[in-house]
């Protein structure tokens, strides 16, 4: 069975995050992880070569295929800070009505920088949906 492509690694996640050359996506990075890290209680890892992600799950799917992935992360990606909000946004329509400008997709939250949003919002957010990710998956989380 095959792996997942993204995987965790050794790679420094300060040493990315200052690598970022636009100052105000780099700030914006440290904010968003400073969240991330408040709601899950775990230190950043990052996953391949551009997401910082905190705490992870095992899944294991119907079909057997199993594995072990971040329970939220973020990415600064060309276009957008790209959050990854795992359990997708459906529980959440509240919450996003206030959030502010922001595209999304399946589980992505894409917002061109942190002023176009509300921050607690946001804080919110990611708290709610990393709360919903431990109750899906109460074992396995490291």
């Amino acid at each position: 069975m095959a792996e997942n492509k993204t995987q965790p690694t050794r790679q420094s996640v300060s040493a990315f995050i200052n690598a970022i050359e636009d100052k105000q996506k780099r700030s914006d990075c440290k904010k968003v992880a400073a969240m991330m890290r408040a709601a899950t209680g775990s230190r950043a890892k990052m996953w391949g070569a551009s997401i910082v992600g905190f705490g992870r799950y095992h899944y294991k799917y119907a079909s057997g295929r199993e594995g072990e992935f971040m329970i939220t992360g973020f990415s600064p990606r060309a276009q957008s800070l790209t959050l990854y909000i795992m359990p997708g946004f459906k529980e959440f329509e509240p919450l996003m009505k206030k959030l502010g400008k922001f595209k999304t997709g399946k589980s992505c939250l894409y917002i061109k920088r942190l002023s176009d949003v509300d921050e607690n919002v946001l804080q919110r957010l990611i708290a709610g949906s990393v709360k919903r990710m431990q109750k899906i998956y109460p074992a396995g989380q490291s």
